[in-house]
């Protein structure tokens, strides 16, 4: 399990949880990886900062503007770098999987792009097995929640 201490978590062997590592563990590669680093984690939870809200070439944007529904990306990119990590330390392969539904989605800022703090993404798995992971999730920044709500995962599809 990690600790919080103001930098990169760590796997038990002290791997640090930073940018290279999350994005040689999640498919999402170059300006499409939008966290930084993981801050903490233990089996079902997971907090992750990132930056990348504030960047001009942020591949989210549209019109000019990073809206507040784009932080669900942040979020499913938390949840499948928790995934990752949960495969690292059981000594196994993270199995890919699809974001199937968003639900009890609630947005309380229009726009990410114009704050200045630092995006956290936390993940919390409330159930799951084999085929399917459910988590709920928070977007905040500077200690304001800024959307939340729950995600399904399903494992063992083919992308078409």
């Amino acid at each position: 399990m990690s600790v919080e201490t103001g930098s990169s978590a760590r796997l038990p062997d002290g791997t640090r949880l930073d940018r290279p590592w999350i994005e040689s563990h999640i498919p999402h590669q170059g300006s499409m990886c939008l966290l930084d680093e993981v801050l903490s984690w233990d089996a079902v939870r997971i907090r992750c900062r990132a930056t990348s809200h504030r960047f001009a070439d942020n591949p989210l944007r549209a019109h000019g503007r990073l809206g507040a529904a784009c932080g669900v990306e942040y979020a499913a990119q938390a949840m499948a770098v928790h995934g990752a990590v949960m495969a690292q330390i059981s000594g196994t392969l993270a199995r890919g999987g699809l974001l199937t539904s968003v639900r009890n989605l609630v947005l309380r800022v229009t726009r990410l792009d114009d704050l200045d703090s630092d995006l956290i993404a936390s993940a919390e798995r409330v159930a799951g097995d084999e085929g399917s992971t459910l988590y709920e999730f928070t977007v905040s920044s500077d200690g304001r929640e800024l959307l939340t709500g729950r995600a399904g995962i399903v494992f063992g599809v083919e992308r078409r």
